[in-house]
């Protein structure tokens, strides 16, 4: 009988924790993230460049051409590559993920950016 009412108290406990996490909303999609992670396709001037991110800070574009370094600062992707050697940082906007194309303005001018 104690195992029972242990039991049913442990579940009466529990039970406000599992509602108030089957409530909680879903976290918004950090955008650098799933651009690193899945790549982009990069729209200008009526020219798509695919772009790939690897784990350890690289990018490479248009067939290999273009090469060169990426990191994130705060809402910003920072980039060098050996056509740009001075980074350039711009921000992204928030909640985009996989899927998502938005327009994106930076020092080079405005370009659709197509979350792969």
């Amino acid at each position: 009988m104690r195992t029972l009412l242990a039991a049913t108290a442990a579940l009466a406990l529990a039970a406000p924790a599992l509602s108030g996490q089957a409530l909680a909303q879903p976290a918004e999609p950090n955008t650098l993230q799933e651009v690193t992670t899945h790549g982009i396709v990069l729209s200008v001037q009526g020219t798509d460049i695919d772009v790939t991110y690897t784990p350890d800070g690289k990018f490479t574009a248009m067939d290999g051409q273009v090469t060169g370094t990426w990191r994130i600062d705060g809402d910003k992707l920072c980039t060098t590559s050996n056509f740009q050697p001075d980074e350039e940082c711009v921000a992204y906007p928030k909640g985009k993920k996989s899927g998502d194309s938005f327009d994106l303005t930076g020092p080079q001018g405005t370009a659709t950016i197509h979350i792969k």
